[in-house]
C-alpha cells in the first residue's frame, strides 16, 4: 500500500528565537541532520512513498533542501500557504490527498513506529487518530482550595498532575477534510472541537516511547544531547 504524508513544515518557530531568525524552525540541527530530515529518513523507513511539505515561513530555504526527494528515495512536493491557517487549515490546499494519511509536525523527535500507526487507523476504520503520550507534571507551589467565601477548604503542597497529550501526528480519513473551511485559519482544536460536536469517533492511540517537541530551546537542547547519544533508536542507517 502506497504511503503517504503531510509534514506541517510553516512555523515561524518564535518560541526558539534566535536560532530561527536564520534557519526555519524544520532545518533545525540534530545531530548532523535538521529535525526535518531526522522525520523523512523515518517516514522513508516505515514505507511512505510521498510527502507533501506544508510550508510559509522561509518556504524557499526549505524547498531548496529538500527539492523533489530524489536524495531519499522519496517523491517531495510542496504546498505553499500565502497567508498562517494554522494547522489543519493547510489541508484543504492539498488536492490529491487519498483516502487515509498521516499529518504531523516538523520539529518533533520521536520512535514512534509510523508504519504501524498508518495500518492501525486504516483498519479501524476511524475518521482521525491521535497519537498521544502521557505526562506526569509536578506543581511547584503550595496549592490552596477555597470556597465561593474566600475560605480554605483544603491545601496540597507541591502536587503532581497527570494528563494524556496530543504528540502532533495524526491520521485521517478524507472525511475530516470536509469539515476543514477553505483559505481560512482552522486549527486542531478546532477539528477536534467539530468531530465532538457531531458525535464522531477520534481514535486516541497512546505511546510509550519516546517523544519530544524541540519546539522551546531547553527541549532544543536536549533532544540534540539524546539524538548524539541514541542515535540509532532514531535512524537504523
Amino acid at each position: 500500500m502506497s504511503k503517504r504524508a503531510v509534514i506541517l513544515a510553516g512555523g515561524k518557530g518564535t518560541r526558539l528565537r534566535p536560532y530561527t531568525v536564520v534557519l526555519p524552525k524544520p532545518l533545525m540541527p540534530i545531530g548532523e541532520f535538521p529535525i526535518l530530515e531526522v522525520i523523512i529518513r523515518q517516514l522513508v523507513k516505515s514505507g511512505f512513498t510521498h510527502i507533501t511539505l506544508a510550508v510559509n515561513h522561509q518556504a524557499e530555504i526549505i524547498k531548496a533542501f529538500f527539492q523533489d526527494g530524489e536524495r531519499w528515495g522519496i517523491r517531495i512536493d510542496y504546498s505553499l500557504e500565502t497567508s498562517p491557517l494554522g494547522t489543519m487549515g493547510p489541508l484543504r490546499l492539498i488536492k490529491d490527498l487519498p483516502e487515509n494519511f498521516l499529518v504531523m509536525n516538523g520539529d518533533i523527535l520521536t520512535d514512534l513506529n509510523f508504519s504501524d500507526f498508518y495500518d492501525s487507523h486504516v483498519q479501524s476504520k476511524h475518521v482521525f487518530t491521535i497519537s498521544s503520550m502521557r505526562r506526569h507534571h509536578l506543581i511547584d507551589y503550595g496549592v490552596l482550595d477555597t470556597n465561593s467565601s474566600g475560605v480554605l477548604t483544603s491545601f496540597r503542597e507541591k502536587p503532581s498532575v497527570d494528563y494524556e497529550v496530543s504528540m502532533g501526528v495524526y491520521m485521517l480519513s478524507a472525511e475530516a477534510l470536509q469539515l476543514i473551511p477553505i483559505n481560512a485559519p482552522f486549527g486542531f482544536d478546532g477539528l477536534m472541537l467539530k468531530l465532538l460536536e457531531l458525535n464522531r469517533e477520534v481514535n486516541v492511540r497512546a505511546f510509550s516511547g519516546y517523544w519530544l517537541d524541540i519546539g522551546r530551546p531547553d527541549d532544543y537542547a536536549k533532544a540534540i544531547d539524546e539524538f548524539e547519544n541514541t542515535r540509532a533508536r532514531f535512524l537504523n542507517d
